[in-house]
């Protein structure tokens, strides 16, 4: 079959969330397997044309996608494996992506785009059959929606850093204090799920904040931030929980952190030990490894946030429901343009555990470590590394799940979770 089949530009002409996502785009996307080359023509962000084009273009408005057929089939298949679901991460297995680096970041939304409705299409085809979509669990009716929902959200001012700091934090439950660390770029809103299973907050103190900077937590007054530029720290990301904890007046409470949470829920565990009874690391590291450089899109001034935003679509799995991916797509489109770059320094700069992580101490706090399989980021190696380095912690794979599991599938990822509570509620 090939890669751009007849009748896709109208197909894409008439898909409306490619008619936004490629709006003013001059230019052609060309797709590439085995030799065989097709564009897809686009005047003023309407595609005319899908034809075949031998020919290589260069400059503004180019970017081509070059792999062998073996992988376009996995990367086209209804349900990719881990790592194949997305042209970012399949590039470590052989794809190419040409062309105008600034036009992949502008466009990546209408891209990406292509390449689902291309899987779409694929699918299309009489007889075909995919043995792992039809292994997919099936979803049991939701609740009904109540009236209200169960946090409660109010500010506490937090000196950090010498400078007095007003954090947003949202609670519900009873029980343990369970504090509560969003993934980096985004805010406390990806909790929301969690708080509404009655088993949690019948056991738990949900506590979920914003950190500064983040939702609805303000920068401070006392400072010029505005002319600085922004760089979450080790030490700043610990600071947070701590002083919250302690405004709280919290007795050591249990840590719960994804992704930059995660790395915070180690270093937490390494250097306070004696503040919180446990920590559970969703999507944890003992390091990542990436040049900072090529994230230079993440913060552009002619790259709107639709492309990290994007992005972090293809870190989640593909069976997740699409209501809950495209909401957490839509949380990473609201922060302050410099915050994601920002908070990476944390995630890929600052926090390294490779010669501290053994010297954790689980006999004084709990280390439980949860990765989703399809989490390209901090992988099932980073998660196996971490669990092997920290004597005493405990280690799960969770099928299905990608980068934020709280939030792109909660019914998933509960069946993971409520375990690891109740061996945190054993302590």
């Amino acid at each position: 079959m090939a890669l751009i089949p007849d009748g896709f530009a109208q197909r894409c002409a008439a898909d409306g969330e490619f008619t936004l996502a490629a709006r003013y785009w001059n230019g052609t996307l060309a797709l590439e397997s085995d030799g065989d080359r097709a564009e897809l023509v686009l005047i003023e962000g309407v595609p005319v044309a899908a034809r075949t084009e031998p020919a290589r273009r260069a400059g503004p408005g180019h970017v081509g996608i070059v792999g062998a057929a073996e992988i376009w089939d996995r990367l086209l298949a209804p349900t990719p494996d881990p790592y194949r679901n997305d042209i970012m991460p399949a590039q470590a297995f052989g794809l190419r992506v040409e062309g105008d680096q600034e036009t992949l970041w502008q466009y990546y939304p209408a891209i990406r785009r292509v390449i689902d409705l291309l899987r779409i299409t694929r699918a299309e085809r009489p007889g075909h059959h995919d043995p792992i979509a039809a292994k997919a669990p099936e979803r049991t009716p939701g609740r009904p929606t109540p009236r209200f929902d169960s946090p409660v959200g109010r500010y506490v001012h937090l000196d950090l850093d010498g400078h007095d700091h007003r954090v947003y934090f949202e609670e519900a439950g009873t029980g343990l204090p369970l504090l509560l660390q969003h993934t980096a770029g985004s805010h406390g809103v990806q909790w929301r799920h969690l708080f509404e299973d009655p088993w949690v907050t019948g056991h738990f103190r949900l506590i979920a904040y914003d950190l500064p900077f983040h939702g609805k937590s303000l920068p401070p007054e006392g400072r010029a931030w505005w002319a600085e530029t922004y760089r979450l720290t080790t030490e700043f990301a610990m600071s947070v929980p701590v002083a919250l904890a302690g405004a709280l007046g919290l007795d050591r409470p249990a840590f719960m952190g994804c992704s930059i949470g995660g790395s915070l829920a180690l270093d937490l565990a390494r250097w306070h030990p004696e503040r919180f009874r446990a920590v559970i690391a969703l999507e944890p590291s003992l390091k990542v490894d990436t040049d900072v450089a090529q994230l230079a899109g993440f913060s552009h001034p002619r790259v709107t946030s639709e492309f990290k935003a994007q992005v972090m679509y293809g870190l989640m799995a593909p069976q997740s429901p699409e209501p809950h991916k495209r909401e957490t797509v839509f949380a990473y489109s609201q922060g302050w343009p410099p915050l994601f770059l920002g908070d990476l320094h944390y995630y890929l700069v600052d926090h390294d555990l490779r010669e501290e992580g053994a010297r954790i101490d689980t006999a004084k706090v709990a280390v439980h470590l949860l990765t989703g399989e399809y989490d390209y980021s901090a992988t099932v190696v980073h998660g196996a590394a971490a669990h092997e380095t920290i004597a005493g912690s405990t280690f799960a794979v969770m099928p299905g799940l990608g980068h934020f599991p709280m939030c792109e599938d909660p019914e998933r990822f509960l069946t993971h979770l409520h375990p690891v509570l109740e061996a945190v509620l054993a302590l």
